[in-house]
């Protein structure tokens, strides 16, 4: 009797082992079954979605996968705008956002946001080269508002001054970009640096050039001004101007003249880059259309055209354009005290006499960069 109760006993220990072992396998395929149409779901609807945290977000491995999630982000940012940087076909140009609003300060925001956390210090993919007193800050101000775009500040002096500190360092000064993004600098004496076209090129002779460049005889009052401003003691500017007034031998050594000689300092760049790799900003039409300019420079950059005329207004007290404030800021975004200043009043006779000079010098430079800025 005994025997036959174990034997029950076994074969309803077997039973039960049996169906726990079915019913716990069941589960686990219901389980793996859902969670992979969970998966499959997401993926699909990815983009749609922002990406979730990662503790290690920063880490050097993750990167690939972070820019993919970022640069998904920056879409959503833009609100499904169409045309990829670098498109060159105009039909995929847009036009301008119907308001200034917080549409393109916010992209603005979320880009930099998302740079900060996943992007990486690169070397420039473009520079703003000169000119100086040209309108070389406003083009770094306006350009740098596009979602696209990361910009030094500051001028870091990198092919002037400081080359012998090294790429290392002058990386280390860039804002962390993604892939999808131009870094960006300025440093109007790059122009007339010698050695700059040189050292530029051995450090990408991919990269791209802007020149902003103003009639040569308002930049060099212009300079004139600033300095005065800095150093009232200095000489007039018709004697610093001039070897020989009454003769007019203009003293093209002083700095202020020499920079206005666009066509010298051009042809030393163009021993080390192509012309197609330079574009060149009036300094007059930025003022008078800085939508217009900003849309060739975007243009230039391979960027989608975000920037517009519904971006500015004209400051008559400075006399030069302002970008209009975003809903999130309670004041517009103006250049500096120093820019939009009176110049010095310089005789009619000085600045005839200075455009005589710099005719053959403006003719040379119409004609090597195809463009007529109307400077006489």
């Amino acid at each position: 009797m005994a025997h036959r109760f174990l034997s029950s006993t076994n074969r309803f220990s077997a039973r039960f082992a049996f169906i726990f072992t079915v019913s716990l396998s069941c589960t686990y395929l219901c389980y793996s079954i859902l969670f992979c149409r969970s998966t499959i779901m997401a993926s699909r609807g990815y983009e749609g979605k922002r990406c979730p945290p990662s503790k290690n977000a920063g880490g050097k491995k993750l990167l690939g996968k972070l820019d993919n999630c970022a640069s998904l982000e920056v879409r959503s940012a833009l609100e499904g705008t169409a045309a990829q940087r670098g498109s060159s076909d105009p039909r995929d140009q847009s036009r301008a956002p119907a308001s200034t609003g917080s549409h393109w300060a916010d992209a603005k925001l979320r880009n930099m946001s998302v740079a900060q956390k996943y992007g990486n210090k690169k070397l420039p993919n473009a520079l703003i080269v000169g000119v100086k007193k040209g309108g070389t800050r406003a083009v770094l101000e306006f350009i740098r508002i596009h979602p696209d775009v990361r910009a030094l500040g500051t001028e870091p002096h990198f092919f002037d001054r400081n080359y012998d500190r090294g790429l290392d360092w002058y990386r280390g000064l860039m804002p962390r970009t993604l892939d999808s993004q131009i870094t960006l600098e300025k440093t109007p004496s790059y122009f007339v640096t010698r050695e700059a076209p040189r050292r530029i090129s051995s450090m990408s002779h991919k990269t791209k050039l802007i020149v902003v460049v103003r009639n040569p005889v308002t930049r060099a009052i212009s300079d004139y001004t600033q300095t005065l401003s800095k150093k009232p003691d200095i000489p007039t500017f018709e004697d610093l101007a001039f070897k020989n007034k009454s003769l007019g031998l203009v003293d093209s050594s002083w700095n202020a003249i020499r920079i206005g000689m666009y066509i010298l300092h051009l042809e030393n760049w163009l021993q080390y880059f192509r012309l197609s790799q330079m574009h060149f900003v009036s300094g007059e039409r930025l003022i008078t259309d800085p939508a217009g300019e900003m849309g060739r420079v975007q243009d230039f950059l391979g960027l989608k055209r975000i920037i517009t005329d519904k971006h500015f207004y004209f400051n008559r007290t400075k006399g030069f354009p302002c970008l209009k404030k975003p809903e999130s800021s309670s004041q517009p975004r103006c250049l500096g005290k120093s820019k939009g200043r009176t110049h010095v009043q310089i005789e009619q006779e000085v600045i005839e006499q200075l455009q005589e000079f710099y005719r053959p010098f403006n003719i040379k430079f119409y004609e090597t960069v195809g463009q007529d800025f109307k400077w006489d």
